[in-house]
């Protein structure tokens, strides 16, 4: 884990990221950092890195990401942290609360209750993941490529949009060294063990399984419900990545306007997300 903070004596404040993009979206810059905003109001925040899956990984299932990965972390922090997941690692991080003691999760942008994604996006996922796996297999692992032509298939238009916006950006600006470092970020991910690319596509996206209370993690049920701490979902009303209805229902959380990457580093994200985060990660603790 990367340390953006110092010991205050509260509860460290984890972030886990998605296993399908790298980390650094949450730390794009350092104008655009959410850890060094949280580092700078005091908090001791933590971010997570992944790693890539190696050989020996390829049985590795999203259960696994969170017993054999994120738990030993967390036993190495000096109190029982406070989580917060963005996008799939919102997942895993709820994962992980049904299994160890935690101050509270927050999600954000976390997919959780599958059904909530519209029935022709579930499709282009299930009819990728068909083509694909035979190839997966033999590999042990699934390659970015096949992740990223998933999220180009749910929102086409939006990706050519994008593209036409960055022609008119000016050479130099804020505005394209934004763009640029968000295009190397989304591009710069590592594969996924084939059992936790099988689990995402056929146990998620396929089955609900989380949405359902079939997902298990160390042998047990994880049911956001059931969680004694605090618990917070932010979602966002204009993300096709994760749209708000795919979100898990917490305790608390409040909903956006902004896009799946634009509420983490957009020039509305420090108003909208980060400080309000900051303050509930305050009142629990952190």
């Amino acid at each position: 884990m990367l340390r953006f903070g110092r010991d205050n004596g509260r509860a460290p404040v984890v972030f886990v990221p998605s296993l399908i993009n790298p980390p650094q979206v949450l730390d794009l810059s350092e104008g655009r950092s959410m850890l060094r905003h949280m580092a700078a109001a005091g908090h001791d925040a933590y971010l997570v890195e992944w790693g890539r899956p190696t050989k020996d990984d390829t049985d590795l299932g999203l259960d696994g990401h969170v017993t054999d990965r994120l738990l030993p972390m967390f036993a190495a922090l000096p109190r029982p942290p406070i989580l917060v997941g963005y996008c799939l690692g919102g997942s895993l991080a709820l994962g992980a609360a049904a299994v160890m003691e935690v101050q509270g999760v927050a999600t954000i942008a976390a997919p959780w209750q599958f059904d909530g994604f519209p029935p022709a996006d579930r499709e282009v996922i299930a009819s990728l993941w068909k083509s694909a796996r035979p190839t997966c297999e033999k590999l042990g692992y699934v390659p970015m490529e096949v992740l990223q032509s998933g999220f180009w298939a749910l929102d086409p238009a939006r990706t050519i949009q994008k593209y036409a916006a960055f022609a008119s950006m000016a050479a130099g600006s804020d505005a394209e060294h934004t763009f640029l470092a968000v295009e190397d970020w989304a591009n710069g991910g590592a594969p996924l063990s084939f059992a936790a690319g099988r689990d995402l596509f056929e146990n998620f996206y396929g089955a609900n399984q989380p949405g359902r209370l079939k997902w298990r993690v160390g042998g047990g049920q994880v049911d956001p419900d059931a969680l004694a701490c605090p618990t917070l979902s932010i979602r966002s009303s204009t993300d096709r990545i994760v749209p708000a209805s795919a979100a898990p229902t917490l305790n608390g959380g409040f909903t956006l306007d902004l896009g799946h990457v634009g509420m983490i580093v957009g020039g509305k994200a420090r108003t909208l997300l980060w400080n309000p985060l900051s303050e509930w990660v305050s009142t629990h603790g952190g």
